[in-house]
């Protein structure tokens, strides 16, 4: 057995279902409504959250049934993951796709799911839920984050 943690010794497609999980930092940035110009095929993220989304914690309210109650939600799998350029650079699936160290403030690598946050790598206390914005305002809403 490895004293190595399993994120740096097992590809993506090779990590169990808690493994793949266990990945995800909490950070909330992958329920952000994103825009896409046409054009470049440039990608834009804004500060619109998911209506599931818990501004909070950034977990998503209702995970077992996000599907069905957003269709066009995108589960992340291990088979397609290196197709998602879309996700921040800081995301865990992005990072270690393309062979890079996870970061001290993850929670995985500090034990903590806190430092998440404190590292000002969440979007807790910085986005709006959809249910507040109409569709045709989200372009007012394009921001940067750390990271990205």
């Amino acid at each position: 057995m490895s004293d190595q943690p399993f994120w740096q010794t097992k590809s993506l497609e090779a990590m169990s279902e808690s493994e793949w999980e266990s990945l995800c930092d909490g950070c909330g940035r992958c329920c952000l409504h994103r825009l896409e110009e046409e054009e470049s095929g440039e990608v834009y993220t804004t500060n619109v959250a998911c209506r599931l989304l818990d501004t909070h914690s950034c977990q998503c309210s209702r995970y077992p049934d996000r599907k069905q109650l957003v269709p066009d939600c995108i589960q992340l799998r291990a088979l397609d993951v290196r197709a998602f350029g879309w996700l921040p650079a800081t995301c865990a699936y992005r990072t270690l796709a393309e062979g890079r160290s996870l970061e001290d403030w993850h929670p995985l690598v500090s034990g903590r799911p806190e430092s998440v946050h404190e590292a000002g790598i969440s979007v807790r206390g910085a986005v709006i839920s959809e249910e507040f914005v109409h569709p045709d305002d989200f372009e007012e809403h394009i921001v940067t984050w750390v990271g990205d």
